[in-house]
């Protein structure tokens, strides 16, 4: 009998000491500022580990073109669970991959523009583009995009690659949503008021608020980061009278995270207000769905846009390329 006890003890032991197994860990992937101290990364991996009783760990890229970008590489035997940063811009070439798979989430709680009704994405936060300017340095901001094409090359303006970031392909659409096939032309024009092409949003604001520029492409809710976490009202979003770009963010399961039982949970965690109180303070975006409680009065007096402009996701997909390739032609000049 003691030897028995003894062999039950130490398989006792051997469990204990082994490592989690994969339906104990969620990998995500997903973008730079999401998992930075100061972004929603940190609250929502202590939010989520508390209820689940798991291991979250993030993997991160420069921006969410660059997460489609890896996902695709890696294939089937990508060790993501779930991407978390692609955007509607990106939905209809993500899914043509085959790597994403129905999240099971119903859309009922949902507070994004428009009805959602896409199975396999689900949003988690929303905003609208914008080019953010320093009052200190810029004290006649566009009104309209005609105007920051057509403007005074000496002020510039920092934007990001539309190969590698969603805001850099953002600003791509916007562009094209406006001019049409006159595109290349406003780029033409553009380019001379560029400062630099960032491969992702972070650097190119930390470029705009170290000074190197008095503008850069990123959204009508970034000044509410300045009013809320620094008291000033320094920066602000110019309003165009043509409308701003929507951008919805998203995430999916990856056909591995449809083997972890902590995907689906997670997608349905990633509605409510544990994960979506996160959101307007860390990731500065609209919240997908209900929080705990009223935003800072601070949202309230941001730039409405005039018009929502934006394109279907399976047009972006079927000329993505062709658009991308006209920019660098232009940018190339």
């Amino acid at each position: 009998m003691r030897n028995v006890i003894s062999s039950l003890l130490g398989a006792a032991a051997l469990v204990f000491a082994l490592p989690a197994t994969a339906a104990e860990k969620l990998t995500v992937y997903t973008y730079e500022s999401f998992t930075a101290e100061w972004g929603p990364g940190p609250q929502v991996e202590k939010a989520f580990e508390t209820e689940c009783a798991c291991d979250v760990e993030f993997v991160s890229v420069a921006d969410g073109v660059a997460l489609l970008n890896r996902v695709k590489l890696e294939g089937a035997g990508t060790k993501a669970d779930i991407v978390l940063g692609l955007d509607t811009n990106l939905t209809a070439e993500a899914r043509a991959t085959g790597l994403f798979v129905p999240h099971g989430v119903d859309p009922g709680n949902l507070t994004v523009p428009n009805s959602w009704t896409d199975d396999t994405f689900l949003p988690f936060d929303y905003g609208y583009f914008a080019v953010i300017y320093d009052t200190e340095k810029l004290k006649t901001p566009p009104a309209s995009l005609k105007e920051l094409v057509e403007g005074d090359p000496e002020q510039k303006i920092v934007i990001q690659d539309p190969r590698t970031s969603t805001p850099g392909l953002g600003l791509l659409l916007w562009v094209k949503a406006v001019y049409g096939d006159k595109a290349p032309e406003a780029w033409a024009k553009l380019k001379d008021r560029i400062l630099t092409v960032a491969p992702g949003w972070s650097e190119s604001y930390g470029l705009f608020t170290k000074g190197e520029a008095p503008m850069v492409l990123s959204y009508t809710t970034s000044p509410a980061y300045h009013v809320i976490a620094e008291d000033t009202q320094r920066y602000q979003a110019a309003a165009f009278s043509e409308g701003h770009y929507l951008q919805v963010e998203v995430a999916g399961i990856t056909t591995t995270g449809a083997k972890n039982p902590l995907a689906a949970k997670f997608m349905a965690f990633m509605t409510t207000p544990a994960f979506q109180d996160a959101i307007p303070e860390t990731n500065w975006m609209f919240p997908a769905a209900k929080t705990s409680k009223p935003l800072n009065p601070a949202f309230d007096k941001l730039v409405k846009p005039a018009k929502t402009l934006a394109f279907g996701a399976d047009e972006i997909a079927a000329n993505r390329k062709a658009w991308v390739d006209e920019w660098l032609s232009a940018m190339s000049k």
